[in-house]
This record gives C-alpha cells, sequence and structure tokens, in this order.
C-alpha cells in the first residue's frame, strides 16, 4: 500500500497530501508500529484480520518522483502489482467527501500515478483516489490546486470519509488475500 503526497511540513495541510493522510489513517486504525526510514519511503508494516501481511509507504520524495519509492517493493519476486498494490491518492476531478476505487487505470494525468506506473512499466495495479475537486470556477491551474491547503469544510469532509476508506481498504485487503 503506498500513500501518495509531498515530503516537508509546506505540504502537510495541501490537497496533494490525501493519500499520506489515509496512510496514517490506516497505520493507526490497524495498530501498526511508527513508521520508519526506508528506502525513498517512510514504511511500516503489520498484519492484517485474519494475517493478511501488509506493508504501508509514504514516499519521501515528491509526488512527481513517486514512482523510485516502489523499488523495495519490486525487489521482492512475490510482490504481484495486480495483487499487492493499492495506490492512496487524491483527486480533483472528483468532489471532496468522496472517492474511488479501481483494480486498474490509467494515470488520468496525475504525476504521482504516472510516476508508479513508469516504474511498474504496467497500469494494473489497484488505486484509491481521494476526491478533493472540484476546482473551483475560474481555476485552471490544477497544481495550484492541489499544492494549496484544504478549506476547513473540504477538510471535515476529507476526515469524516476516513473510517468509510478505511473499512474500504481493509476488506480489499482481505479480499485480494483470498
Amino acid at each position: 500500500m503506498v500513500g501518495l503526497g509531498n515530503p516537508g511540513p509546506e505540504y502537510a495541510a495541501t490537497r496533494h497530501n490525501a493519500g499520506y493522510w489515509l496512510a496514517d489513517a490506516l497505520v493507526a486504525h490497524w495498530g501498526f508500529p511508527s513508521f520508519r526510514r526506508g528506502e525513498r519511503a517512510r514504511f511500516t508494516e503489520g498484519v492484517v484480520g485474519d494475517g493478511v501481511p501488509v506493508r504501508v509507504l509514504k514516499p519521501t520524495i515528491y509526488m512527481n518522483a513517486s514512482g523510485a519509492a516502489l523499488a523495495s517493493l519490486r525487489a521482492d519476486p512475490a510482490f504481484d502489482p495486480t495483487r499487492d498494490l493499492l495506490v492512496l491518492v487524491d483527486e480533483f476531478r472528483i468532489p471532496t467527501g468522496t472517492f474511488r476505487v479501481r483494480a486498474e487505470g490509467s494515470a488520468g494525468g496525475h504525476n504521482g500515478l504516472k510516476s508508479i506506473e513508469a516504474a511498474l512499466q504496467s497500469q494494473q495495479y489497484a488505486r484509491l483516489r481521494i476526491g478533493v475537486g472540484p476546482l473551483p470556477e475560474g481555476v485552471s491551474d490544477w497544481s495550484e490546486y492541489v499544492l494549496a491547503p484544504f478549506t476547513p469544510e473540504q477538510r471535515e469532509q476529507v476526515e469524516a470519509l476516513i473510517p468509510e476508506m478505511v473499512e474500504a481498504i481493509t476488506r480489499w485487503v482481505a479480499e485480494g488475500a483470498g
């Protein structure tokens, strides 16, 4: 599982870090140990449900280079992204307070997903897109929008959605393992 975001305190409250937020919520919910340093990512691991081993990564490199953080996963001969990878990522094209899970698909213009796809040489991996949109009227620069902090109302909407996303991911882990 990989939660996408940008490192550093200046990005902590931005829309682009919704994937980091969800990764943190999963780790807390599952009672995993604190994140520790790894190769181009902070990571933690533990067991979910009926003994399913799970590793959660938060890349420590910028969003556009997120794929480089998958090196440790790709080095494992048992790793199969079609079965073992779920990427948690923001999406301005879907409304704040909603999310969408897909087993595969295109990057849809998202630079973090483009980097993941380049590293995997495939679009065959699951992704959970966290709604941070829509772009406000008159705003055409989506990069400026996603790198800006959530409004208080948007932050509340995303935080209220976290339990439902955690439940969906926990179900994905159980079903993916079965």
